[in-house]
């Protein structure tokens, strides 16, 4: 069976019934505030995080939400009202999950200054100190519609995409039987002063010793954070000018998520302290590589990854992993607006010999190409940039997967040479993305319908406002040259 590409008609009425139902049925439980409260109530869990707080001497939380844009939220309290907070949460202005966001009129994004609060619960196992001063913790937070709302009252939010991974990671599995696991690999880019890179003209600063000796104060205390914040931190290179990538062990995805905005949050810090800054736009420099955030994959059935073929030594994938391969090449458009969410993410594919793939092919131990199968059982999905909502990017990839798995789609075979592209040509540019997201029927009905409304807002009005910008591009090119 060859590959379809997605249909621009695709409807909703395409998803199997079992994931519209239980989509619909995860959002319209009024009951979902009022069993996380019991939760939180329970003798042991009060108990847990009051001794936690108490032995770290922590005297104030962060309750933090992740925003649709990938940053996060917060309300500071002092730390001895952490019972009143396990019960009643805190409020925020429901346009704080669209980054507060303007349109080109005016009006915030999510529904202007009228819009209703949503008030969000704590989740007690995210409690973590912040090591670079332990009088503060963060925790991550889970947001509902206010009891007291009629009709909708207790309700999971819909525009809460950390939440919306942890259901739609657990449907999945009831589904399928195998979990999803994921390890990334954010870069970043690092200017200031003693950072200057070392390279002969013409050449890449990769891997090269001196240059990473120059980031080890840097490194070393990313790291020491990172540990102390729950990352298995497992290894890391100099990439190129001023780009460094760390990595940590990979995990299921919800959790892989939390720790790479918890790992954002680090780097931000940690440039702070040095006095430089630190950068997750993903391409800062023409003729130079972008920051991406490769996404390696893998999907086990208990503690056997099923990426691999047993018993083979080659590189190679099973069949299970082709079908899931063939699921995510059949929806690489539609995932774009996603995956490379900015407009500078676009420049990631515009500049020749940058290893970042503008086709949705798949090969093995390729990196022109969009799906990479590598020695070690996992397939790197290439496209997604440091600037990527991992909760949003893995939704889309576990909903894709199971496209695939349940279609049987197979991905043809593994190109060598970059040109193969069963899942043909990725958008270049935002506003294509765009309408390539729209125009997926299957990964649109996959996601709350509030939550594609807003993130399609969010990208056009991005991607109005670039277009009508005048850059210094403009007038180099028309300011003298015209007629």
């Amino acid at each position: 069976m060859t590959l379809t590409p997605v249909r621009p008609e695709t409807a909703a009425t395409d998803l199997p019934a079992s994931l519209t139902g239980a989509l619909s049925d995860s959002l319209n439980d009024n009951q979902a505030f009022g069993r996380h409260q019991e939760r939180n109530l329970r003798p042991e869990t009060v108990r847990d995080l009051g001794r936690k707080i108490e032995e770290a001497g922590v005297e104030y939380i962060y309750y933090a939400v992740p925003t649709i844009g990938s940053r996060m939220v917060a309300k500071m309290v002092p730390a001895n009202h952490f019972r009143r907070n396990l019960q009643k949460g805190i409020a925020f202005h429901r346009t704080a999950l669209s980054d507060l966001q303007n349109d080109r009129f005016g009006n915030l994004i999510g529904g202007g200054i009228e819009a209703r609060e949503f008030w969000a619960l704590p989740e007690p196992e995210t409690f973590v100190v912040l090591p670079w001063d332990t009088s503060v913790a963060r925790i991550f937070c889970t947001a509902y519609e206010p009891p007291h709302l009629p009709g909708v009252g207790g309700r999971p939010l819909a525009i809460d995409t950390r939440a919306l991974l942890i259901r739609a990671h657990e449907a999945f599995t009831a589904r399928t039987g195998f979990e999803v696991r994921s390890g990334t690999e954010p870069e970043m880019t690092w200017e200031g002063q003693g950072l200057e890179v070392v390279k002969k003209p013409g050449s890449s600063p990769a891997y090269q010793v001196e240059n990473l000796e120059r980031m080890r104060p840097i490194y070393k205390q990313l790291v020491t954070y990172a540990r102390a914040m729950g990352l298995d931190m497992i290894e890391g290179d100099y990439e190129d000018d001023g780009q460094i990538e760390l990595n940590w062990m990979y995990d299921r995805v919800e959790h892989t998520s939390d720790r790479l905005v918890t790992y954002r949050q680090i780097c931000k810090q940690v440039a702070r302290e040095f006095g430089v800054t630190a950068s997750f736009m993903p391409k800062p420099y023409n003729g130079q590589m972008g920051n991406g955030c490769h996404h390696n994959l893998s999907l086990w059935d208990g503690e056997t990854n099923v990426t691999e073929d047993a018993g083979r030594v080659e590189l190679h994938v099973s069949q299970t992993a082709r079908h899931a391969i063939g699921g995510l090449l059949a929806h690489a458009a539609g995932s774009m607006a996603v995956m490379a969410s900015t407009v500078n993410s676009y420049k990631r594919f515009w500049d020749a010999g940058q290893f970042a793939p503008s086709l949705a092919n798949w090969g093995l131990d390729s990196r022109g190409c969009l799906v990479r199968i590598s020695s070690n059982g996992r397939m790197e999905y290439r496209v997604p940039d440091a600037a990527v909502n991992p909760y949003l990017s893995h939704t889309l990839i576990i909903a894709a997967m199971e496209d695939g798995l349940d279609r049987r789609l197979d991905p043809g075979e593994p190109d060598a040479g970059g040109q193969v592209a069963a899942g043909g040509q990725l958008p270049l540019t935002l506003g294509d993305a765009i309408d390539a997201f729209t125009a997926d029927g299957y990964l649109t009905s996959a996601l709350p319908a509030d939550l594609v409304a807003i993130y399609t807002q969010l990208k056009q009005e991005e991607w109005a406002r670039y277009c009508g910008a005048i850059t210094e591009w403009d007038r180099e090119m028309y300011w003298e040259t015209i007629p």
